[in-house]
């Protein structure tokens, strides 16, 4: 049987159980044949008949990304497809990575070795109970294949120097040394089979219906790449939280709004113009999401020896107007951005840092004391969309303390490309996981990053910048090796007083987004804290 018949049948069976259900019911109340033959009875206690209710089916906007697998989908949506298939040692909630496959977790005083323990009772989709032997082979199967989302630390060379299943719910990890980052990092790895997956050579082309077998809260029962649209259904067997919902569906459209209208999508992403057109309608809900993306101009101090002067960029901090950006090309949905890069959303956000108000004035000084003498002129690299509009006003903004920007637009893949390669002067970067654990702080910023590190975490670009604060670098390693999260969040909160005097780049500006629901069809939406778009988070299907 194909997966996808094997799929359809699953939704044949769960229907056919509906409908028995739904007679037999009926019939107890006096509607059919079946009865008590005492319908005073009945009628009196009416507790004793259980009306069911209709299955909750939440529909989301879809098309493809990719096979829900750890290994086929897309980066795109931060796996959501497969999450909600395969669980992890961790999940985040509203406020940290929260233990969830593991019960405790429990690091050594020096950092190095780890003592996981397990929940029990935990199943496989198909009924076989998950152990530490899956974890373990999980985490060396992930080595040999990484899957699209792995850590840095997990695949760096020498770092988990063993692991192994000490019971059958307790697992050890010995690593080489403190990593803050290791704890989240390897607890949101997802757990897979080791029965199905221990004989799949190449998991990358593995699509078979073991691929789909996890011990999350839902099912996957249909799949297709050729229309986008997914479905899956509550596992009934759930080790944890029930699921809210019986049936989640995602479903490409051609318009967001009109289809959430016409009913055929649960939830949408608005713009703020379209604000009026739901905030005063008792029958929706309108939600702002935490401000965890964000655009910055990035400066190449690679290509110019003026870029590393301190006195330099703080002027040029002080010659922007952050307000103006925010009202003219996100209209007013965004919050100004952190000169200590994390955004003011960020959990370990430090308010206590140096400002820079709008001061045309105070950058004509700073830029006497860096040196400059006239008129300076640089080339600025924008994508397509709200940063032409966003270069426009920044050329406008600077032609008063006397800097030209010739404003260079070009397609997203191709600035994308110049900016890895280093191929710009100045360049305004638009990118998503502001949210993520402030380590991406060291993949920005430390000195001596090795090339190719960070990944995804560090948008765009890595280190290679050509930035230097060895006070920076300094700060970047002590965070890195304190796993006391009160001691390490102190470093953090002085690193961000640093980069916020030094003004490596500069954060223009964290969006957010507005989210609208009807409340009566399903209210269980919420956030995770390193991530804005709620229809992401587990935990919005879950109950709480």
């Amino acid at each position: 049987m194909s997966v996808k018949s094997c799929f359809l049948s699953k939704a044949v069976l769960w229907l056919w159980i509906l409908l028995l259900v739904f007679s037999f019911t009926a019939g107890c109340n006096g509607n059919g044949d079946v009865g008590t033959g005492d319908e005073d009875a009945a009628v009196s206690d009416p507790g004793e008949v259980e009306t069911p209710r209709d299955p909750v089916i939440v529909k989301l906007e879809g098309g493809d990304a990719g096979f829900p697998s750890p290994f086929g989908h897309y980066p795109r949506m931060r796996g959501t497809v497969m999450k909600y298939v395969f669980d992890s040692l961790l999940e985040p909630d509203e406020e940290q990575c929260t233990l969830w496959l593991a019960e405790k977790w429990d690091i050594s005083e020096d950092g190095k070795t780890h003592d996981i323990y397990l929940r029990e009772g935990v199943k496989w989709h198909d009924g076989e109970e998950m152990t530490a032997k899956d974890v373990v082979f999980s985490f060396e199967y992930y080595l040999e294949h990484p899957p699209v989302f792995i850590g840095e630390v997990i695949t760096k060379a020498g770092y988990i120097q063993s692991i192994e299943a000490v019971s059958d719910y307790q697992v050890k990890i010995i690593t080489s040394g403190p990593d803050a980052t290791f704890y989240c990092e390897a607890g949101m790895m997802r757990i897979i089979p080791e029965h199905i997956w221990k004989d799949i050579d190449d998991p990358y082309e593995f699509t078979d219906e073991g691929a789909l077998i996890g011990c999350g809260p839902f099912i996957l029962t249909d799949y297709s790449k050729e229309h986008g649209t997914y479905r899956y259904e509550a596992f009934e067997d759930y080790w944890g939280p029930k699921p809210r919902v019986d049936v989640i569906e995602m479903v490409p459209v051609s318009d967001e709004i009109l289809a959430f209208e016409n009913g055929d999508i649960t939830i949408t992403r608005i713009t703020p113009d379209l604000l009026s057109r739901f905030e005063n309608n008792d029958e929706f809900l309108v939600v702002e999401s935490p401000a965890l993306a964000g655009t910055m101009i990035s400066f190449n101090m690679n290509k110019n020896e003026l870029f590393k002067k301190k006195e330099f960029r703080q002027a040029f901090n002080h010659a922007i107007d952050k307000e103006e950006i925010i009202q003219k090309v996100m209209r007013g949905a965004a919050k100004p951005g952190s000169p200590g890069i994390l955004p003011i959303d960020h959990q370990w956000y430090n308010s206590n840092q140096p400002k820079y108000q709008h001061n045309p004035e105070k950058a004509l000084e700073l830029l006497k004391e860096a040196g400059v003498d006239g008129s300076l002129s640089f080339e600025l690299l924008v994508s397509e969309g709200p940063e032409v509009r966003v270069g426009e006003l920044l050329k406008e903004q600077l032609a008063k303390v006397n800097i030209d920007l010739k404003v260079t637009s070009v397609d997203s893949k191709s600035r994308d490309a110049r900016a890895n390669e280093g191929n710009y002067e100045m360049a305004i970067l638009s990118m998503g996981a502001w949210g993520l654990d402030a380590d991406y702080l060291r993949l920005r910023y430390y000195s001596q990053l090795e090339e190719g590190s960070g990944g995804s975490a560090t948008g765009l670009l890595g280190n290679n910048q050509g930035y230097v604060n060895a006070e920076v670098d300094r700060l970047c390693l002590e965070q890195l090796r304190e796993t006391d999260r009160a001691k390490r969040k102190q470093v953090i909160f002085k690193l961000q007083e640093v980069l916020a005097e030094d003004v490596p780049e500069i954060p223009l500006y964290n969006n957010y987004y507005y989210f609208v629901f009807r409340p009566e069809e399903y209210d269980g939406w919420t956030f995770m804290f390193d991530h804005a778009m709620m229809t992401h988070a587990k935990f919005s299907f879950l109950e709480r």
